[in-house]
C-alpha cells in the first residue's frame, strides 16, 4: 500500500470512527434528574440522552457516516471541499455537546422532558458518553482538516480501472511504412491485435495467404 492510500484509508477510518462515536453516544444516558413534586410525594426521576440534551451532536453523527460514501467516491478539489464539510460538522456536533452539558441547559432539559411540574434536584451528568461524543467531534474536525489539506492528491476509488490509464495502440503515420504494410498484405486500418487474431494468413501473421499454383498438366 503507498503512502497515499495509507493516508486516505487512515482518513475513511477516522471519519467513520468519529461518526460512529457520535451516533452511538446520542442514545445513552448523558444525564439523571429528580423533579420535586412537593409534599410527601417522592420526586418523579428523569433522564436525559445525548439526543435530549445534544441532538444537533446525533445529526452531525449521521451526516458523517454518509459522507464516507462521498469521501470514497469523490476525488481532486471537490474531495477538499468535502473535507471543510466533515470538519464544520465536526466542529457543529462539538459546540452541540459543550452547550447542552452545561448546568443550566441540563436543568432546562430535565424540565422539558418531565411530565411533572417541579423543581429540579439531583442533577447528576454521566461522563464518559458526553466525552465520547466530544471526542468523536474532534475526530471528525482532525479528519476534515486533514481532507482539505491533502485529500487532492489521494487516488479515487477504482482509478487504476480508468480507461485512459490503458495504453493506446500506435498506429503508423509515416507513408512509407503505410506503403509496406500495403506490399506485406497487412491491412493498417485495423488494429494490430485484431490482424494478429484474424489475419488473411493461415497462421493469422497478417500476411496475405499463398494463392494456389496451378500446374499445368499435359494431356495425354
Amino acid at each position: 500500500m503507498t503512502a497515499r492510500r495509507a493516508e486516505f484509508a487512515a482518513a475513511l477510518g477516522a471519519v467513520t470512527a468519529g461518526a460512529a462515536a457520535l451516533t452511538g453516544a446520542s442514545g445513552r444516558t448523558w444525564a439523571r434528574a429528580e423533579v420535586d413534586l412537593g409534599g410527601p410525594v417522592a420526586a418523579a426521576p428523569v433522564e436525559l440522552t445525548g439526543g435530549d440534551i445534544a441532538p444537533t451532536a446525533f445529526a452531525m453523527g449521521m451526516a458523517g457516516l454518509a459522507a464516507v460514501a462521498a469521501l470514497a467516491a469523490t476525488r481532486g478539489a471537490p474531495r477538499r471541499v468535502l473535507g471543510a464539510i466533515i470538519a464544520l460538522f465536526g466542529a457543529a456536533a462539538l459546540g452541540s455537546v459543550w452547550r447542552g452539558t452545561r448546568t443550566a441547559a441540563v436543568e432546562q432539559a430535565a424540565a422539558e422532558r418531565s411530565t411533572a411540574h417541579g423543581g429540579i434536584e439531583a442533577l447528576h451528568l454521566v461522563a464518559l458518553w458526553p466525552g465520547l461524543a466530544a471526542a468523536g467531534a474532534a475526530l471528525l474536525v482532525a479528519a476534515g482538516a486533514y481532507t482539505l489539506v491533502r485529500g487532492a492528491a489521494w487516488p479515487a476509488m477504482g482509478s487504476r480501472y480508468d480507461r485512459h490509464s490503458a495504453p493506446g495502440t500506435a498506429r503508423p503515420s509515416d507513408p512509407a511504412e503505410l506503403w509496406k504494410s500495403l506490399d506485406s498484405g497487412a491491412d493498417p486500418t485495423l488494429d494490430p491485435g485484431h490482424e494478429a487474431v484474424g489475419g488473411s494468413g493461415p497462421a493469422g501473421d497478417g500476411r496475405p495467404a499463398p494463392r494456389p499454383r496451378h500446374e499445368n498438366q499435359k494431356e495425354p
